[in-house]
């Protein structure tokens, strides 16, 4: 695996989270328009792309285990970034969502 691989699995992760993150904030204004069910639909949508790119992750991950020395990307660092931000975003908007249906 060269850069370019890496560099190309980083913005595979940009791409998802990227997409997870929009569709959490549009989420997100659902709950405050009180409108649960569609925001439970984006939601759930949104945790499918994070699927995806923890996907991703986790078989840069293994190659690594396996002894496959991956070479820096800064490309990858701005994807797990993302990455991270999103799944935070998630968190705090299952939260919310949880409460708001259970009222």
């Amino acid at each position: 695996m060269d850069k370019t691989d890496v560099q190309m699995l980083g913005f595979e992760i940009v791409a998802y989270a990227g997409e997870a993150k929009s569709k959490l904030m549009v989420a997100l204004n659902h709950i405050l328009d009180e409108n649960y069910e569609s925001a439970k639909v984006l939601f759930d949508e949104a945790q499918e792309l994070i699927r995806d790119a923890h996907q991703t992750q986790m078989d840069m991950l293994a190659k690594e285990a396996q002894g496959i020395d991956l070479p820096y990307s800064l490309t990858m660092v701005h994807g797990q970034d993302h990455l991270m931000g999103t799944v935070l975003l998630r968190d705090v908007i299952e939260v919310i969502l949880v409460k708001k249906i259970s009222e």
